[in-house]
């Protein structure tokens, strides 16, 4: 069973919380984009980290039924990207996240909060 775009979000979420990704943040793209309806920004320390935060996402979205469409830059570590359909994945090393600073570019979309 596949999952819904909320669901896959709070999945990617949680496994790059539990591989202790900093600055999480997930935006509501759906009223103002049609890429997706949900972004989640994060970033880890070092390349081993960038690289083990994806890997965590990627198999916690396919246990639970997601489909990865397609990952990224994991050679290089220094900007993940991983699709998820309704949800793309933006693991970045905190050195690039601030050069690319992708919340600016999408400011106009709402901060998911978790309860």
């Amino acid at each position: 069973m596949a999952l819904n775009a909320d669901l896959l979000l709070k999945t990617a979420v949680k496994a790059a919380e539990d591989k202790k990704a900093m600055n999480v943040v997930a935006l509501n793209l759906k009223e103002i984009s049609l890429v997706a309806d949900y972004f989640v920004i994060c970033s880890g320390n070092s390349d081993t980290q960038v690289q083990a935060i994806a890997t965590e996402v990627r198999k916690q979205a396919e246990i639970g039924g997601g489909r990865v469409r397609g990952i990224e830059g994991m050679d290089t570590a220094r900007w993940v990207l991983i699709d998820l359909g309704d949800v793309i994945v933006h693991v970045f090393h905190r050195d690039e996240r601030d050069y690319y600073n992708i919340e600016r570019l999408w400011s106009d979309a709402k901060v998911v909060e978790f309860a």
